[in-house]
């Protein structure tokens, strides 16, 4: 099934029905007055989070949504029947946005929470409704209202415990199927991740969620690399383990690539700097790798980070990765 992050739809409520102009017309009633109903009310459209959906593809290729519309009134001073509610199942994390002000309409961080959308339109009075002393006999009723009709913007943002962030490449995916049941496709090659993946976790007793995210370059807080859309899903996560890539291959230096990550997620957000953050030095297998460690972990410790030599490959300090971050989930 295709991870899709991101979907623009437009709802249409349903119109109220309408009021009806009706006389009360029976054998030995003379003058039985108005009777006419009102309208029933037009359904609503509803968002609605559920963990037993991933992914935003419906809402993708079924951008169009119509509540039902209330029934008319009748005569004898029957109501319509009320139009039925439209619900729009989500994943849990979508944040539902106005497509015209990009207003945020509705965060759904829960299991089962909801949000009213569009609200369907009244329904009309009917002519019993205007009978006064005066004008006993009225001829008129109200039309219905119409159901509100807007576009929204769906974004999906993941919900996982820890947040793994790095250039493309650096490891981040043979990292997560090492430690979880997640099984992401791995080659040696820059952006072999397009999507996010989730893997459970579960060590020493505890279980926590963790997102392996797309790479990440310079320049991506505006854009570049589509790096809006891989960044908005670092914002729910309580942990960021940075992955720096220690091969000689990549042609950066290590201290560089930790610098550019940690200034792209602050431009990115400014909330992200309290965040609690863990830096794992990776590919330590390689013995070209290994003489750069000792240089980098004083670098990135001096400014405050933990810092882990590890490989992702080997499974070499993932033990203590781990414990880390248990320590700092559930204290």
């Amino acid at each position: 099934m295709d991870f899709i992050d991101e979907s623009k739809i437009y709802v249409q409520a349903g119109n109220g029905g309408n009021g009806c102009c009706s006389f009360r017309r029976e054998k030995y009633v003379p003058k039985g007055g108005p009777d006419g109903g009102d309208g029933g009310k037009g359904g609503d459209v509803i968002v609605m989070a559920s963990t037993r959906v991933h992914t935003l593809l419906d809402q993708r290729y079924h951008p169009h949504y119509k509540s039902e519309r209330g029934q008319h009134g009748k005569g004898k001073n029957c109501t319509g029947r009320s139009g039925s509610d439209l619900v729009i199942t989500v994943p849990v994390g979508t944040v539902v946005k106005d497509a015209l002000t990009g207003e945020i309409v509705s965060d759904l961080v829960e299991e089962d929470q909801t949000a009213v959308i569009a609200r369907g339109g009244s329904g009309g009075r009917g002519n019993a409704r205007f009978a006064t002393p005066t004008v006993q006999a009225p001829r008129y009723c109200e039309p219905g209202k119409p159901g509100e009709a807007r576009d929204f913007v769906l974004e999906l943002k993941l919900l996982a415990d820890v947040g793994l962030v790095g250039f493309p490449n650096a490891g981040k995916s043979t990292l997560i199927s090492r430690v979880s049941s997640a099984r992401p496709k791995i080659a040696d090659y820059p952006f072999t991740t397009l999507t996010p993946n989730l893997g459970m976790v579960r060590w020493k007793d505890h279980d926590f969620v963790m997102a392996d995210i797309p790479g990440i370059i310079e320049g991506a807080h505006q854009g570049v690399g589509l790096g809006l859309r891989f960044l908005r899903h670092i914002e729910r996560t309580r942990i960021i383990l940075y992955i720096i890539d220690l091969s000689p291959d990549t042609g950066r230096d290590p201290k560089e690539e930790f610098t550019v990550l940690r200034k792209e997620l602050e431009a990115y957000s400014p909330e992200l700097v309290g965040r609690k953050q863990l830096v794992v030095l990776n590919k330590s297998d390689l013995p070209e790798a290994r003489d750069k460690a000792p240089e980098t972990v004083a670098f990135i410790e001096d400014k405050g980070y933990p810092c882990f030599v590890a490989s992702a490959v080997s499974g070499e300090g993932t033990p203590e990765i781990l414990d880390e971050i248990i320590r700092t989930l559930y204290g």
